[in-house]
């Protein structure tokens, strides 16, 4: 299983919408919840190439963006092949 890293707001919709597929996916991750911690934001941004909206999600290192991006790979079947090491 690839290892799963999302950067989040605790209150941030489009962060727990996030979760809540890698939940149902049963796929575990490493929850980063960097509420108001501008120097974690900073890393957050320069690892996703200056994105810096939250969630940002990372597959095995590669940021595959945010909320979105990570649906859209689920309904385009992509999104399995990454977990798997297969993307």
């Amino acid at each position: 299983m690839a290892k799963v890293e999302i950067y989040t707001w605790q209150s941030c919709p489009f962060c727990m919408r996030a979760k809540a597929l890698m939940d149902r996916k049963k796929v575990s991750y490493q929850e980063y919840a960097i509420d108001g911690d501008n120097g974690a934001r900073m890393v957050m941004a320069e690892r996703a190439g200056g994105r810096s909206t939250m969630p940002q999600i990372f597959i095995d290192d590669q940021g595959i963006g945010g909320c979105d991006e990570l649906h859209d790979l689920e309904r385009s079947g992509q999104l399995d092949g990454l977990l798997h090491g297969k993307g």
